[in-house]
């Protein structure tokens, strides 16, 4: 079990790493009280968070989505930065919640299950001993694992698997759904997780990086051979630009995945993906919503891509310490991290429930645009938690 003394009035930190900490768990706390233990809605409306609709037989604040995760992953980074058990507490009866959403199939048919049990069930057996939150994991892990596709050896994105539309088809955000398969390994000893994992990766790294080290949004396999068809967009510009928050989830998710499989064409790959992420930032740091846009655009800009890339760059920085690279990735992360504490955190008192403005869903559906999104919010603390805490282990 972890019991952290409280980061934001140790006087012994440096005041950079301290930044921003206060604010945000004010925030957490502001927003447990008003919540309860139902679930804000994925972004906010006018920057304040409303109740998750209701669908799909789930109630108005219910347990549904690819996001609602975020929200007890943020209590649970709150007990470590403070050791305060209300943040504690709050976070372990998400658990019970999310282990009951697996055993009564509720909204399964995604992906995004790695997201979801990761944070909410994986961090609770990580740090709290949580036996029942582990057993929870461990069946959205083999829920994952019917997502796995042969001949074409990848994880289906979205959907029933019988959709023809989305058929062989996966997103370079699933690079962050494999830690949950690869921690089933680590937990059972059964290699098949391990392989999923790495033979999704390796046609991530192979067909979703281009040849300039953008990224596909999306790609597509041919499921009866096998064969590679077509990479294309969903939330991006265009086919071809490089959507700015699928981009951040290469550097992220690459790295993840190298440190849980070793193979070092992954550790490259991420490094292509933040090459290219750090090269076309505009001036402050924090990239419009497609990297297409440059200092010339009014388009509006992605605090969330921002935030997951910190905490990549993070993660090469732990990987490869004290090398050129290692150093040139800690100090991109600390530029990111401290333009989005300056500039797009919203300073106390603030009639904002997010922790971080200025987010983007999905601009060409009009969804969330120039708001908070629960995934920023996330990301965001956990890149100040890593800052804070050095030898913090990542819940991934």
């Amino acid at each position: 079990m972890t019991t952290t003394p409280s980061v934001s009035s140790n006087a012994s930190q440096p005041a950079a790493q301290q930044a921003g900490i206060p604010g945000a768990l004010e925030t957490v706390r502001r927003n447990i009280t008003a919540f309860g233990d139902t679930y804000p809605d994925d972004t906010t409306t006018a920057d304040r968070y409303l109740p998750r609709p209701a669908g799909d037989g789930v109630a108005e604040g219910g347990n549904r989505g690819w996001t609602t995760c975020f929200w007890p992953g943020m209590q649970w980074l709150s007990w470590e930065l403070t050791g305060d058990a209300f943040y504690r507490d709050a976070a372990a009866r998400h658990a019970r919640d999310f282990e009951r959403r697996v055993r009564e199939g509720v909204d399964l048919d995604t992906h995004d299950l790695g997201f979801l049990y990761t944070l909410s069930c994986v961090s609770a057996w990580r740090l709290d001993g949580d036996e029942a939150a582990r057993d929870a994991a461990l069946l959205a892990a083999d829920h994952l694992m019917r997502r796995f596709l042969e001949p074409a050896g990848i994880i289906q994105a979205w959907g029933d698997l019988t959709d023809p539309r989305q058929a062989g088809r996966t997103i370079v955000d699933s690079l962050m759904n494999m830690p949950l398969l690869s921690w089933a390994t680590e937990q059972t000893g059964d290699d098949r997780y391990a392989d999923a994992v790495r033979r999704h990766t390796t046609q991530l790294r192979t067909h979703i990086i281009r040849d300039d080290d953008s990224t596909f949004h999306t790609f597509y396999w041919d499921v009866e051979t096998g064969e590679p068809v077509r990479g294309a967009t969903e939330q991006g510009a265009y086919d071809d630009s490089c959507w700015s928050r699928g981009q951040a989830w290469g550097i992220y998710g690459f790295a993840l995945n190298h440190r849980t499989t070793g193979d070092p064409t992954l550790l490259e790959a991420a490094w292509r993906c933040a090459d290219y992420f750090l090269a076309h930032l505009p001036s402050d740091n924090v990239p419009y919503w497609d990297l297409a846009y440059d200092d010339d655009s009014n388009a509006p800009r992605d605090s969330s891509a921002a935030a997951i890339a910190v905490c990549g760059l993070q993660e090469l920085a732990a990987l490869e310490p004290g090398t050129e690279r290692g150093t040139r990735a800690a100090e991109a992360a600390d530029r990111i991290l401290d333009s989005l504490v300056a500039g797009y955190a919203p300073e106390p008192p603030s009639s904002s429930d997010a922790l971080l403005l200025h987010g983007v869903y999905d601009l060409p559906k009009g969804n969330g645009v120039d708001e908070g999104t629960l995934w920023g919010d996330y990301f965001y603390l956990e890149a100040l938690t890593r800052r804070a805490l050095p030898e913090w282990r990542p819940y991934w």
